[in-house]
């Protein structure tokens, strides 16, 4: 029996290199090897990970088939590949809907054991439905960004971009910049918020054409929307963009929307906080209220083709890199939300 390295999460504190046998495959399955995989933001939102513990990280990633199942004529070894953790029937009334997210193959499949291992085994399902062979101009830090771009993707598609039109980004990590660049992609005026000075300096390097620094409004005693009101002569933005998984960034957020305009609230706030609002204010200023969950297989296609065209700048998103003995740290800096916007593990 082989075994190899991998980072298992018990709790939000206590994340260790463990040693496991390297997984066996079946038929219509694949072993990757992998090459490198990202920290996801939603991994350090303590009420939502540790829910899962024990478990091994990593669900953004990307290596190279080494062995392939009986029946596996689509992939060979040596194919290097982006695999989603989930993959959908593609045969359910969900799915024929679009509704990937919510078809129980999605919900119940998954790679194993996870993305922060040195193999991992790719499920029938997850091959044949959301695996992706990357083109020879996309590398391996490349596929890493697939996930979380798709994700981006589909969050726009359903909030709507229209060319001229301005948009507000609040909340400026990794998903905010890869937001920013797909808007600005689209034609669209953006304006970006967030508490950090970094994250704020970056956003102008993706093309942002504004920012508010929030922390600094307390100072004069102006609301996001007052300030966002300023930049846009009273129009404020038609779509806004809620990042953070924070009831009071989605209180900021609603009031920045335009009339006839669309509020997205990309991160779920943690079980059991509510958020209120005046309804009669959105009801008369018409505005629309979307959520966007995870990603499916027509997202992940277009995310990697908007990479592989080069909209986005992998370069620029990767700002750090760790070896897989070291995970925990890469875990440990994202979680601080700080000075840092993409990290990855690589291997």
């Amino acid at each position: 029996m082989e075994f190899m390295k991998a980072a298992v999460l018990f709790s939000y504190t206590d994340i260790r290199i463990k040693e496991m046998p390297v997984p066996e495959i079946g038929p219509g399955e694949a072993l990757v090897k992998m090459r490198a995989c990202g920290i996801c933001s939603g991994d350090v939102m303590p009420w939502y990970i540790e829910k899962k513990a024990p478990l091994v990280l990593g669900h953004e990633p990307a290596g190279e088939i080494v062995q392939v199942g009986e029946g596996v004529t689509a992939f060979a070894p040596g194919d290097r590949v982006f695999m989603h953790h989930h993959a959908p029937c593609m045969t359910c009334p969900r799915c024929k809907k679009g509704d990937y997210v919510q078809c129980d193959t999605w919900k119940r499949t998954k790679i194993v054991p996870g993305g922060l291992a040195e193999y991992v085994r790719v499920p029938a399902e997850n091959l044949m439905n959301d695996t992706l062979k990357l083109p020879d101009n996309v590398s391996f830090e490349g596929g890493t960004l697939v996930e979380p771009l798709a994700c981006v993707v589909k969050g726009m598609r359903r909030m709507g971009a229209v060319k001229g039109e301005t948009a507000l980004v609040i909340g400026l990590g990794v998903m905010g910049m890869l937001f920013i660049s797909l808007l600005k992609h689209a034609g669209m005026r953006v304006i970006a918020a967030d508490m950090v000075g970094y994250r704020l300096d970056k956003a102008r390097g993706f093309g942002a054409d504004e920012v508010i620094d929030v922390s600094a409004l307390t100072q004069t005693k102006q609301s996001l929307s007052d300030r966002v009101a300023e930049l846009t002569d009273g129009e404020c933005a038609y779509r806004v963009v809620i990042g953070p998984s924070s009831i009071r960034a989605m209180e900021q957020g609603i009031p920045c929307a335009a009339p006839g305009g669309t509020v997205l609230f990309f991160t779920p706030a943690p079980p059991g906080e509510m958020l209120t609002f005046d309804q009669n204010a959105i009801y008369f200023k018409d505005v629309d209220f979307v959520q966007s969950y995870s990603c499916g297989p027509d997202d992940t296609r277009e995310a990697l083709s908007l990479i592989s065209n080069g909209v986005i700048p992998v370069h620029k998103i990767i700002t750090h890199r760790f070896p897989l003995e070291q995970a925990d740290e890469a875990f440990r800096l994202t979680s601080k939300a700080g000075e840092s916007l993409k990290a990855i593990v690589t291997f």
